[in-house]
């Protein structure tokens, strides 16, 4: 399988600590990967190793099959790290008119990057008149020109409203269909990231502490079944009788049982005349699970 990002051993000290410490990356191309972690943990100097803005310590790394910093690597990468850097004085279409001369980029890009990003109407208005989810959005539409291969994305909802990371939230998704680019995205908001990301990396102090598909995070452990009843007790009773472990809890009944006995379930609580309002699987959410990974650590 070809890699966008690939890594082994890859170090970063800062003195005597070890920011980024022998960490091996596996990152798929063609596919949204979250790098995730708290404050802290790494994020941003792994993200600087990776486009050649720091030094390798020791370690090896290879970005779109080039050495970090490499011109053929970096003609290929988009970024958006925070908040772009933009002249409000000018227009949305001259800020990317000036990018687009300074990388030689055809001029054809401008239109595509401008639809891509829903900015095309608002092209020629002064940036100074952008909300905050618009410049957002042109800072995606600079790390767009010249259909990169890899967009690195650093805190991309960063100060936007829920209307505007909800717009970032559906074009980063669309992106990978849109244009064939692999996204990696470094993120806060673990609600957003749950509902866009394929995989995952999480990093704490500097290590590896997980990397795969989003839900195979955590321990899985026992599946478990949640039922809304007119009766919690009586419905606790009737499931005991069956040999499953339960608990109520949250106004429900928590049961210790794979999905595939929920038919079985749902006749023996009709059965005892127990009114049955809700009968669903449980699956913590993706911040539960990175919380309880952090914990582990």
């Amino acid at each position: 399988m070809e890699h966008a990002i690939w890594s082994q051993g890859l170090t970063r000290r800062f003195g005597k600590t070890k920011a980024v410490a022998d960490l091996d990356l596996q990152v798929r191309e063609g596919a949204i990967t979250a790098f995730l972690g708290p404050n802290g943990a790494g994020k941003t100097t792994t993200i600087s190793l990776l486009l050649g803005l720091l030094k390798i310590d020791s370690g090896a790394c290879e970005v779109l099959g080039q050495h970090p910093g490499h011109p053929a690597a970096l003609a290929q990468i988009g970024a958006l790290v925070e908040s772009p850097s933009l002249y409000d004085h000018l227009t949305g279409l001259e800020n990317l008119e000036i990018t687009r001369l300074m990388r030689d980029i055809p001029r054809s890009s401008l239109d595509r990057v401008l639809k891509l990003v829903d900015l095309a109407r608002d092209a020629r208005r002064p940036v100074r008149e952008y909300s905050l989810g618009m410049r957002q959005r042109l800072g995606m539409a600079l790390a767009l020109l010249g259909e990169p291969r890899l967009l690195i994305l650093d805190e991309p909802t960063n100060g936007l409203d829920p209307a505007g990371i909800q717009d970032m939230r559906e074009l980063i998704r669309s992106l990978p269909k849109e244009t064939g680019a692999s996204v990696f995205l470094s993120s806060h908001l673990l609600a957003e990231v749950e509902q866009v990301a394929e995989d995952l990396v999480v990093i704490h102090r500097g290590k590896l502490r997980y990397q795969g598909p989003t839900e195979g995070l955590g321990s899985p452990g026992d599946a478990e079944l949640v039922v809304r009843v007119g009766d919690l007790l009586q419905a606790q009773a009737a499931l005991e009788s069956l040999g499953f472990p339960t608990r109520v809890a949250e106004g429900r009944v928590w049961i210790q049982a794979p999905a595939t006995v929920a038919p079985r379930i749902a006749a023996c609580l009709v059965e005892k005349g127990c009114p049955l309002y809700e009968l669903a699987p449980h699956k913590a959410n993706l911040e539960a699970r990175f919380l309880t990974l952090l914990e582990e650590a």
